[in-house]
C-alpha cells in the first residue's frame, strides 16, 4: 500500500458507531489495489474513503438493533388475516457480496393487535439489510414478525433475482421463490393469501 495511515479516518455517527470506519476504508482500498486500480486517482478517492463505507454501513443495518423500526401496535377489531403484497426487498448475498432483490408477500393472523401497514415494509427493509441468504432472510422475517406481533400465524413468500447468478457463474437471470410459515394457516386463509398475490401480479 502506497498511502500513509493519515489517509484513513475514524468516523463516529451521532446515534451509534455503525461500523469500523477505518477498517472499511482499508478494505475498500485494498480491493481496488487487488484488481489493478489506482485508489489515489481522483475518481476513486471518495469511493474508498466515503462511498463504500457509507454503503456497507447502510446495507448492514439489519445487524444492529438500534436501527430496527419501532413496531407500534393497535387493538385488533377482528382476527381476520392481514395480507400485504409486493413489498420491495434488497439484500446482500453473503457468498459473493452481490445484491439479490425482488418482492415479499406476507400475511399474518392477528391475536389482539395489528400493526400499521407501513411498519411491515420498514421491518422487511431492516431485516434485509445484512449479509445473508434468501432462505434465511425469509425465515427471519417470518419468525421476527411472529415475535413482534405475537401473531399465531405468519406466512412470508419472497421472490428474488440474484446478481451472483446473473452477473457471474451461470450468467442467467432467474427468480427464486422461498416461503416460511410460523404457526398454521387454515386452507381458506391460504386461498385468501394466494388470491391477493395473484391480484397484485395481474396489475404488474
Amino acid at each position: 500500500m502506497t498511502s500513509n495511515h493519515s489517509q484513513f479516518s475514524k468516523r463516529t455517527d451521532t446515534a451509534e458507531e455503525k461500523i469500523d470506519w477505518e477498517q472499511a476504508q482499508q478494505g475498500a482500498r485494498l480491493l481496488l489495489e487487488a484488481v489493478g486500480e489506482d485508489p489515489d486517482r481522483d475518481e476513486l478517492i471518495d469511493t474508498w474513503q466515503r462511498r463504500v463505507p457509507e454503503t456497507f454501513a447502510t446495507l448492514t443495518e439489519g445487524d444492529r438493533e438500534p436501527a430496527k423500526p419501532t413496531i407500534r401496535t393497535f387493538d385488533a377489531d377482528s382476527d381476520g388475516l392481514v395480507v400485504k403484497t409486493d413489498i420491495p426487498v434488497y439484500s446482500l448475498c453473503e457468498h459473493h457480496l452481490l445484491p439479490f432483490f425482488g418482492t415479499v408477500n406476507l400475511a399474518y393472523r392477528p391475536d389482539e393487535s395489528v400493526v400499521g401497514l407501513s411498519k411491515l415494509t420498514r421491518y422487511v427493509r431492516w431485516q434485509s439489510r445484512s449479509l445473508t441468504m434468501q432462505e434465511r432472510l425469509t425465515n427471519d422475517i417470518a419468525s421476527g414478525l411472529a415475535d413482534e406481533l405475537d401473531a399465531p400465524a405468519v406466512l412470508v413468500e419472497m421472490n428474488a433475482t440474484h446478481l451472483c447468478e446473473a452477473m457471474r457463474g451461470i450468467e442467467t437471470e432467474s427468480t427464486t421463490t422461498t416461503r416460511a410459515t410460523i404457526g398454521e394457516l387454515t386452507e381458506p386463509e391460504r386461498e385468501q393469501f394466494r388470491a391477493a398475490v395473484t391480484r397484485t401480479e395481474g396489475r404488474l
